[in-house]
């Protein structure tokens, strides 16, 4: 083939065997089955370009998951010399074609912390001993500090949970009072022949 030839990759017997099992797998993650093409083609001696058109891929996500099975390659032979046990192989092989974790800051708080953010913000402040008639930010988060919800928030990231957590109301009441006072349901349009 013409063009630079990139480190080639060798697999061994079980290795093959596992990648060709993942492939073939039904519960396999399709970004997992994707990458295990890839680097059974470029076992078979295909070079980036070359394997690139065969699985209508970028070259550059071909070099990348290339780089990244043969830095794994080692931990994998070692772990198949002690003699591990094909489902661990089988978790190692898959953990070197996962997505690496990305960058940035980890989440602050848990998704159990915003739920109870936004149950305190459904509660009623004369209940919680605020003396005030509405929530504002700045008493929520005053009130899950002291509730020991969180060590410490912000005014404005409580105000960010309460906005993300925003839903339109219906246009149109589900119940609709009766002349006696007593609700009566609405009657659906083309249910009745309306």
């Amino acid at each position: 083939m013409r063009g630079p030839q990139p480190t080639p990759i060798s697999l061994t017997e079980r290795q093959r065997a596992l990648l060709e099992r993942l492939t073939r797998r039904q519960t396999s993650p399709q970004q997992v089955v994707r990458r295990a093409h890839l680097i059974l083609h470029a076992a078979a001696g295909g070079n980036n370009d070359h394997v690139a058109r065969q699985l209508d891929l970028d070259r550059g996500t071909v070099r990348t998951w290339r780089t990244r099975w043969l830095t794994a390659a080692p931990r994998l032979d070692a772990a198949e010399a002690a003699g591990e046990p094909e489902p661990v192989l089988l978790d190692l092989v898959v953990e070197v074609l996962q997505d690496a974790p990305r960058p940035g800051a980890p989440d602050t708080f848990t998704a159990e912390q915003v739920v109870q953010i936004v149950a305190l913000a459904c509660e009623v402040p004369p209940v919680a001993e605020r003396p005030t008639s509405h929530w504002t930010p700045q008493e929520l988060a005053t009130e899950a500090v002291k509730r020991g919800i969180v060590a410490t928030i912000s005014p404005r990231t409580v105000g960010r949970f309460l906005k993300a957590g925003d839903a339109e109301a219906a246009s149109e009441p589900l119940l609709a009072q009766s002349q006696a006072g007593r609700p009566r349901r609405l009657r659906r349009a083309g249910r009745d022949g309306l």
